[in-house]
């Protein structure tokens, strides 16, 4: 028989298995020797009381075995003489679509200008440590996207868009732990993706699937609203090609500004799109912890403490975005002249630092006066933003910074503590950077936010100017039953760069959609 239970036990006691059956054993009302399995099916963290505890969900198995557990299967048969579709992008949304693609009999192209993951590195270090950004393959462009350097955060609320638990075996499948099945909020590492990414990238050929790399979508025509071709530009030979095909998963991320100007120029339907403008905000990872946990030192039993804060101020949303413990704040710009910073953490998440997105919501009213350009008008409003903060930082990818007490008081910090950003900051008034109405409600926000967690408020803690590409400032809008653009038959905007899905799971789930309903297009 088979009994699912839940288990509430301390964190040292929930990493002993021989705990875990005397308790349950306990609970059950029966004696060990019945129980021949626990198996965990969730776990998360409880850290409500001052004493924090684990949660699990588990099966016990009582007077019988668990069978074997299967592998997730793979059904990836060859496509190499199958009718083609091409797809834009190699992140989470491309690779899945392209995978979904192979399972539907239907081989895909893709097309990424950035590098592979191997590639990328390098192009990765000379961001940090020169301060230079190559347009083409940096922390948003390559292979796995920007998820594949900003740590794999599996979490999301997005249960209605699709089945997480299917995204989530395929990653095991391809070499992620096991365990991002069972963790409440389960994580990968930025450390760990590359070869996760390599190993799908791997399925994909092996099935017939084609992925070129270093090349760029430069334009696509259409007769009679019907998709016919796509151009493509070689960045090593510089030579164009021609793809004929009536069906394209663009998925190009929020950052492809080239593909929304392509859009605008060939005078496509393109929306422009609220988002979230704010900063990177580092502490100590001690702070968190013992903010979160009541404690003066982590147990070796708990991970790095996390958090999620959010408050209203004056009708304008402020909250926490991709919060990374142990994490490590990066250089996220795709042109030069450009200052966005994003977060990561490494698998163990064992660095000293905490930083999380801190970002106020923005809407039409804060880029009315871009309403000139139209469709791009949140584009070109992040776009002076970033600017702004690399003229603050000084050059060379110097972020401008301000320790956190003083922004609220105004006062120019006259040092910056170290923080975990590479290229270094630089001391500013982030007032210079950061349009009113956002400092203002950041700053209420702030002292909000040290009023709910203890050791928050301090001026060790260390804010880090722009987080402005939480999400795409432009939405491609597509028909709700066909997920076409409704110009464009054959066109499939996906996941972030559209303005449809933000987050890993999330954008693969969105890119599978595309790839159903490319399926159910070309019947």
């Amino acid at each position: 028989m088979i009994h699912r239970h839940e288990l509430v036990l301390l964190p040292e006691e929930a990493a002993d298995k021989q705990v875990q059956l005397t308790t349950c054993a306990r609970d059950l009302n029966i004696d060990t020797t019945q129980i021949k399995s626990v198996v965990i099916i969730k776990r998360s963290i409880d850290a409500r009381s001052r004493q924090v505890k684990i949660r699990m969900q588990a099966d016990v198995y009582v007077d019988e075995y668990p069978e074997p557990k299967e592998q997730f299967p793979l059904h990836f048969l060859p496509v190499n003489n199958k009718t083609h579709a091409v797809v834009v992008g190699s992140g989470p949304a491309g690779l899945f679509a392209a995978l979904r693609l192979i399972e539907l009999g239907i081989r895909p192209i893709i097309i990424e200008r950035g590098k592979n993951v191997q590639e990328r590195r390098r192009d990765l270090a000379a961001i940090n440590r020169k301060g230079e950004i190559n347009p083409d393959s940096n922390y948003c462009f390559g292979e796995g996207g920007a998820g594949t350097y900003s740590d794999g955060k599996l979490y999301t609320r997005s249960t209605k868009r699709g089945d997480i638990n299917r995204i989530l075996q395929i990653l095991v499948a391809h070499g992620a732990d096991p365990e991002i099945m069972v963790d409440a909020h389960p994580h990968i590492g930025t450390n760990k993706l590359p070869k996760i990414i390599e190993a799908i990238r791997q399925t994909i050929l092996n099935a017939g699937g084609e992925i070129h790399f270093k090349h760029k979508l430069i334009d696509f025509t259409a007769h009679d609203n019907k998709l016919k071709s796509v151009r493509i530009l070689d960045l090593v030979s510089r030579e164009e090609k021609e793809i004929t095909t009536n069906t394209l998963i663009l998925a190009t991320g929020h950052s492809a500004r080239d593909i929304f100007q392509l859009f605008h120029d060939k005078k496509l339907l393109i929306e422009a799109k609220p988002f979230a403008l704010g900063v990177r905000i580092e502490h100590p990872q001690q702070v968190i912890d013992a903010a979160q946990y009541h404690c003066t030192t982590r147990s070796s039993y708990l991970p790095p403490a996390s958090y999620s804060m959010a408050h209203e101020v004056k009708g304008k949303g402020v909250y926490s975005f991709c919060m990374c413990p142990g994490g490590i704040i990066a250089p996220a710009a795709t042109a030069p002249g450009e200052i966005v910073v994003n977060g990561w953490s490494p698998s163990k998440r064992n660095n000293v630092f905490a930083n999380s997105g801190l970002v106020v919501s923005v809407d039409e009213k804060d880029y009315a006066s871009y309403s000139q350009a139209g469709p791009l008008a949140a584009l070109r409003f992040q776009q002076e933003i970033e600017q702004k903060a690399f003229a603050a930082g000084g050059g060379k990818l110097k972020a401008p910074a301000q320790r956190m007490v003083d922004f609220i008081q105004h006062k120019k910090s006259p040092d910056i503590p170290n923080t975990s950003y590479l290229p270094g900051v630089t001391p500013a008034l982030l007032d210079q950077v950061l349009p009113d109405k956002i400092s203002f409600a950041l700053r209420e926000a702030l002292k909000a936010f040290g009023k709910k967690m203890s050791g928050y408020y301090s001026n060790e803690a260390v804010l880090v100017a722009t987080e402005s590409r939480t999400s795409s400032p432009v939405r491609i809008p597509r028909n709700n039953e066909t997920l076409q653009h409704p110009q464009v038959e054959g066109l499939f905007p996906c996941a972030e760069g559209a303005g449809y899905a933000g987050g890993i799971v999330s954008a693969a789930i969105d890119g599978e959609k595309c790839a159903e309903k490319l399926k159910e297009f070309v019947g």
